[in-house]
């Protein structure tokens, strides 16, 4: 009896020495999946998070927008995760770049940030696109003015054409918005093709201000998302503007899609206005002295649709004005466009003091 104890526990010990092996063999397999886990709820969750707040600066699929820097690139991606989660939580000092985590007054946990940080790390961010797609919160398209090939070449052969050619490509990518497709400025921002800017500014001043941008505009500091190249030649573009008006060379009007002026799509802006606007522009949109007018001759008649749109989505650095882009859709920053584009017929001439 004693023996068949004795080999019963021998076996049983067997039994266990083998299991545990079979564990430990099994373990980095275990770690790797349960890590993979982690790593995918982290990235369902970092989605939506990016699709609510984030891609009205960084555009759906991190591709960056305007002034505001693409996420779609090595440097990002290759970055320390601990730096990287350190500007989501803290910002940037001097940029639009605000603090999001907790600590800092911001609206994310430590969990949601490093939801984040995996997102932009490990995401196929085509895949983050067609995300924002179908949660209907992909920003409104920039304005850009079409440029031929005939017209880079009636540039090219100015003197220092490829200075000129590099710079109006910039232009005509990222400022025809505000500045107007031939510089002639409009009620969002000044005009560049001006002789009194050019006595004023000096290439320097000019450099500063695209770099550092204007706090309280739409002017957003550039520094980030164009390379030091670019910045020069808008720059000498502007100063030299007047060989392009010489020579005949201007840039096509903007083709901005058509606004849905139906009833139905301006009921629906004018409930959003109520709701999301009047507070600080007023009623009917005449102002309050946290904001300005928009129920005016100026504004309504000088601002093309795109431009307003480009406004609602971005907001104004600077400002009260924030960023709607994280939260409304295109059809709905549409139908605000359309609401107050219904007021023009009857706008005063001027904005009320």
């Amino acid at each position: 009896m004693t023996k068949q104890l004795s080999l019963l526990g021998f076996f049983g010990t067997l039994l266990i020495v083998a299991a545990l092996g079979i564990a430990i063999l099994r373990e980095p397999a275990r770690q790797v999946q349960a890590a993979d886990d982690i790593r995918v709820a982290a990235v369902e969750e970092g989605l939506d998070l990016y699709a609510t707040n984030c891609v009205v600066c960084h555009g759906a699929g991190g591709e960056g927008m305007a002034a505001y820097p693409s996420l779609d690139n090595e440097g990002v991606r290759a970055m320390d995760a601990e730096d990287l989660f350190r500007t989501i939580e803290r910002g940037r000092y001097n940029t639009a770049m605000a603090a999001y985590g907790s600590e800092e007054g911001g609206i994310f946990t430590d969990m949601q940030v490093r939801s984040l940080v995996t997102l932009i790390q490990d995401a196929p961010w085509d895949a983050v696109a067609a995300h924002v797609d179908e949660l209907g919160l992909t920003p409104p398209a920039l304005a850009v003015a079409e440029i031929d090939a005939a017209l880079f070449e009636q540039v090219a052969a100015l003197e220092d054409g490829a200075t000129l050619s590099a710079g109006l490509d910039v232009y005509a990518t990222n400022c025809v918005a505000c500045h107007g497709a031939n510089a002639e400025g409009s009620t969002l921002a000044p005009a560049l093709d001006s002789e009194e800017l050019r006595a004023r500014l000096t290439d320097a001043d000019m450099t500063r201000i695209i770099v550092q941008g204007v706090p309280g505009t739409l002017m957003a500091g550039w520094e980030r998302a164009l390379p030091a190249a670019d910045i020069d030649a808008v720059v000498a573009l502007i100063r030299r503007w007047p060989e392009l008006s010489a020579a005949g060379i201007a840039l096509p009007a903007i083709e901005a899609a058509p606004i849905d002026m139906s009833p139905a799509a301006i009921a629906g802006g004018s409930k959003l206005y109520d709701l999301l606007c009047t507070q600080c522009h007023g009623i009917d949109g005449y102002g309050t002295p946290l904001a300005p007018a928009l129920n005016n001759q100026t504004f309504l008649s000088q601002t093309e649709d795109a431009a307003i749109q480009q406004i609602i989505a971005g907001g104004v650095p600077g400002t009260t004005m924030p960023s709607w882009g994280g939260y409304l859709t295109e059809a709905d920053i549409a139908a605000i466009t359309a609401y107050l584009r219904s007021l023009e017929a009857t706008a005063p001439a001027m904005a009320a003091p």
